[in-house]
């Protein structure tokens, strides 16, 4: 299996050190990961474990004292800021805790966004704009302002926005931190979905392990160190997939009864 999957990122011997006055503090102390094109990884760990430092390296918002970053084949340490800049705009995509959505704006218009800063034209960003919209499930709330949705539906407006550019790699940060139970295990469902059928790849970074059991593979992280590495079995999945059909099914009794007794 190992030699059919593309390696998307590489990261070897990463270290971030940080002075505070005499002391160091190792932020990453010695980090070794690959990832795969296609898949859905959690970096896991407590407040303080290095896992949002590890995030901001891997999105080229941080310089590493010293290591490796290949991403898509290219050295990203060795980059300028000039560099970084256009590598993120090109390959990058982010989903935020906050949503970070314009309220001034409707979903089309916060979605096309990033694509005016590429100078696509209009109608172009907006019929891309739409298409991401309806693969997100807002085909109802195109033309809705961001402050007149719910979080989930704002959130969902986030996924599209880092999808639109069509990127390399989504990095994800707590993207679930501001929503309720339910909602969080729709929007869940939808990034896992998203990466089988874009075949993205998505990093989330999550503090909650139950949150971090949707993705492909964690990387528990600790003191800057990645302690262990777990993945999802073919059971849990196809259990998951069961789960979910049986849920579904529910709700289509449910919605039959109603239109029954209207």
């Amino acid at each position: 299996m190992e030699e059919t999957r593309t390696p998307m990122i590489r990261v070897k011997n990463l270290y971030k050190i940080y002075k505070v006055g005499t002391n160091k503090v190792y932020a990453l102390n010695g980090v070794d990961a690959t990832i795969y094109k296609g898949e859905f990884c959690a970096i896991v760990g407590p407040s303080g474990s290095g896992k949002s430092t590890l995030l901001n390296m891997l999105a080229g918002l941080e310089k590493p004292t010293k290591g490796e970053i290949v991403i898509a084949g290219k050295h990203i340490e060795k980059m300028t800021e000039n560099q970084l800049v256009a590598f993120r705009r090109d390959n990058v995509g982010f989903i935020f805790q906050s949503y970070n959505l314009l309220k001034t704006l409707n979903a089309v218009e916060n979605v096309a966004l990033p694509l005016s800063f590429r100078g696509i034209p209009k109608r172009i960003r907006n019929e891309r704009a739409k298409k991401y919209l309806k693969l997100v499930g807002l085909e109802k709330q195109m033309k809705h302002m961001a402050n007149a949705m719910s979080g989930g539906q704002q959130q969902r407006v986030g996924i599209a926005r880092a999808l639109v550019v069509d990127p390399k790699i989504i990095f994800a940060d707590e993207p679930t931190g501001n929503l309720d139970s339910k909602t969080t295990m729709e929007v869940l469902k939808l990034m896992r979905r998203i990466v089988r059928e874009q075949n993205q790849t998505l990093i989330m970074v999550t503090h909650d392990n139950h949150i971090a059991s949707f993705a492909d593979r964690q990387f528990h992280i600790v003191d800057g160190e990645i302690v262990r590495t777990e993945e999802r079995t073919e059971e849990q999945a196809e259990q998951e997939q069961a789960e979910q059909d049986e849920q579904e099914q529910e709700e289509q009794n449910e919605q039959t009864q109603d239109n029954e007794g209207e």
